[in-house]
Order: C-alpha cells, then sequence, then structure tokens
C-alpha cells in the first residue's frame, strides 16, 4: 500500500476524507500544495458536500455460505454493496476494491442494489439441495441504510422469509428495522427471527465523526427498546472495540439492558487492505496528539501488524489488551445477565417456495 496521506479537512457527514486508490489500481495521485494555497483555500472555504449514488445490479444468487469457523451463522445475505453510513472501521470496504472503486469515499457514496434479491432468494430456497440453517441478514453492509427507505429490498428478503417460515438474524445500526415489525413480530413469535443492534459508543460526537450517518446511539437505545417491547429478541453489539477511542463498553452494555437487550457480543477493530490506511487517515485528523498511541495497542493485538486475518484471533485479537477488552465484556455481562439464556431459532418449519410463484415486484 502507498504511504498514507493525512487529509488537509475532513467532509461533513461521510467517515473518510479521501478517495484512497484502490490495491487494485495501478496509478494513485493525491493532492499538493502547488504554492498557490489552493489546499489552505478549500480547507477554510469547506468543499461541496458529495451526493450519494445509487446503482443496479441483477445478482446471480442471493445466498453466501459461510465456512468461517470463528462467525456464528452459516448463511449471508446482504441486499447492498456499500453503504452510506460510512463507518471509518468498516470490513467491507474492500470489497469495492474488486468494483475497480475507492474503499473510501466510494464506499459511501456510491452504493449498488441488487434488485433482483427476492427472486434469486425465493431461487435459492427452492433448489433441492438446499438445507436451512442460521441466515444472517446484513453482515457486510447495514441492510436498513437510507436507501433502503425508498428501494425496500430488504424487506422484500424479509417477505420472503416469511412465505417460507425461514428462520434469520439481522445485523443493523438503523432504526429503520422499526418499519419492518409487522413482519418481524410474528415470525419473531414462532421462533423465526432475531434482531441485534450495533451500538458502538454512547458519545454523540464520538458517533457523529466514527459513523457520521448511522442513527444516533440514544435512537439505537429505543430501537432495542421498541424492538424488545414487540416481543422480538433482540441482543447489542459492542464492535468494534478500539482502544482509547470508544473506552465505554460497560456504560454502553448497561444501556441497552435497560432498554431490553439480552444478548451481547463484541469484536475488536479489524483494519484488512485498504482500511488500515483509511482509519489511520481519520486517527490523524481526529486524534492526532494519540494516534500512534491507539494503533500502537491495535498492532499489539494482532503481532505487531495492522491486521491479521488468522480465524483463530481476527475477531478478538490477542494478547494483553486483547485480554483485558474481554474480561471487560465477560464481568459486564456477568453482573448484568447477558448470554443466559441462548435464542433458539427454528428451522422444522421451513417450507420451500412453490416452483413458479410470481416475483414481488
Amino acid at each position: 500500500m502507498p504511504d498514507v496521506l493525512i487529509p488537509v479537512h475532513a467532509i461533513k457527514g461521510r467517515g473518510t476524507a479521501t478517495r484512497l486508490a484502490h490495491r487494485f489500481e495501478k496509478d494513485t495521485r493525491a493532492d499538493w500544495d502547488d504554492g498557490w494555497g489552493t489546499l489552505e483555500a478549500d480547507a477554510a472555504e469547506g468543499r461541496p458536500l458529495l451526493e450519494t449514488t445509487v446503482s443496479f445490479e441483477d445478482a446471480r444468487s442471493a445466498i453466501v455460505r459461510n465456512d468461517s469457523p470463528d462467525i456464528f451463522f452459516d448463511y449471508s445475505l446482504n441486499p447492498y454493496r456499500g453503504c452510506e453510513h460510512g463507518c471509518i472501521y468498516c470490513y467491507a470496504r474492500p470489497t469495492h476494491s474488486y468494483l475497480n472503486l475507492s474503499p473510501g469515499l466510494d464506499f459511501e457514496t456510491k452504493i449498488i442494489a441488487k434488485r433482483n434479491i427476492a427472486d434469486m432468494l425465493r431461487a435459492d430456497l427452492g433448489k433441492r439441495s438446499y438445507v436451512p440453517k442460521l441466515l444472517n441478514i446484513g453482515s457486510g453492509t447495514d441492510c436498513y441504510q437510507p436507501v433502503e427507505r425508498e428501494l425496500r429490498l430488504t424487506r422484500s428478503v424479509i417477505e420472503v422469509l416469511q412465505q417460507a417460515e425461514h428462520p434469520f438474524s439481522l445485523v443493523t445500526k438503523s432504526s429503520g428495522v422499526e418499519r419492518d415489525l409487522d413482519l418481524i413480530v410474528p415470525m419473531a413469535a414462532d421462533r423465526l427471527a432475531a434482531v441485534y443492534v450495533t451500538i458502538t459508543t454512547l458519545d454523540p460526537e464520538l458517533a457523529r465523526t466514527l459513523e457520521p450517518r448511522a442513527a444516533a446511539p440514544h435512537r439505537r437505545l429505543r430501537t432495542i427498546r421498541t424492538l424488545a417491547e414487540a416481543g422480538v429478541p433482540v441482543g447489542v453489539s459492542v464492535a468494534p472495540q478500539i482502544p482509547f477511542v470508544n473506552d465505554d463498553m460497560e456504560k454502553v452494555l448497561e444501556a441497552a439492558w435497560e432498554a431490553g437487550a439480552r444478548s451481547a457480543f463484541y469484536t475488536v477493530i479489524r483494519l484488512p487492505w485498504e482500511v488500515a490506511p483509511l482509519f489511520k487517515q481519520w486517527l490523524a485528523l481526529h486524534y492526532p496528539q494519540r494516534a500512534d498511541r491507539i494503533m500502537a495497542r491495535i498492532q499489539e493485538m494482532r503481532g505487531g501488524k495492522d491486521y491479521d486475518s488468522d480465524f483463530a484471533s481476527r475477531m478478538k485479537g490477542s494478547g494483553l489488551w486483547a485480554d483485558l477488552i474481554k474480561q471487560r465484556f465477560e464481568k459486564t455481562c456477568h453482573r448484568l445477565g447477558f448470554n443466559r439464556q441462548r435464542v433458539e431459532l427454528d428451522f422444522s418449519q421451513f417450507r420451500p417456495p412453490a416452483a413458479g410463484q410470481a416475483s414481488l415486484f
């Protein structure tokens, strides 16, 4: 990867400030001061807000099978490529490189929607070889990011799962999941659905820079309460844990428990491929005085590297600092009562969709 360049300024509403060249790109370019003060002028005046564009693709299948031993679900489904939430730490950013797009600003502003995702899901479920197992929606990019309000692809997926009585779990940072309670609540009553809401921090200022277009922390807590009061099994994800950045894990867990969450999990920050230089840019921009200290702790959990993809440690890290985070999480969960009863979904109700069933569109 090229040397990390420090952006001149943050872009309002975006997680990263650059269109970092992806790892397959042959040519890289960067702004440089030509002596006319143009960079300083841009910083003083501010650049125009970047608009989000949406393009469409026809997926060849809907379900991705998981063979990673450190992931709790067997299948995953993502209606969108890219995510407007703009979380700077997102491990899915490098997937935009395969589209010849930047994992930086392009990942946040160029969203690809799989417009036939519901039809492909129905076809996958109808195959004779299909065996129902736990299917997770939104494991890569958030299935309730802003564009879902209009496109309703996630809702169409849940409708197919409801018709087939297929269990699923769902992970989101968005209050948009509340829109689909009319589908999720009856499925939850039949042990066919569970929802997990990610709350990285309760600090609104930190959340605004770390996850600029995701729902505010207090709004996510309200979503947990709404789900729990409706009878939906709801958990909280306090991921990722970033040393010296979001150090309020205990407070997040306490607030989530009070709101009604009864299960919890965490991961430590992962910096694969282009995520590492993007995150270093973000640190230099927002935490210049402690950037080196933060990266030193991250590298300490990764055997001295920015990232280690070993299945045994990629989610939780290793070493003293990783052990400390683990102890904090486990002791807080034990004190509050998290994870005492596992959510068991019922796969015996699954009914393959009828052949030739009409499209939802």
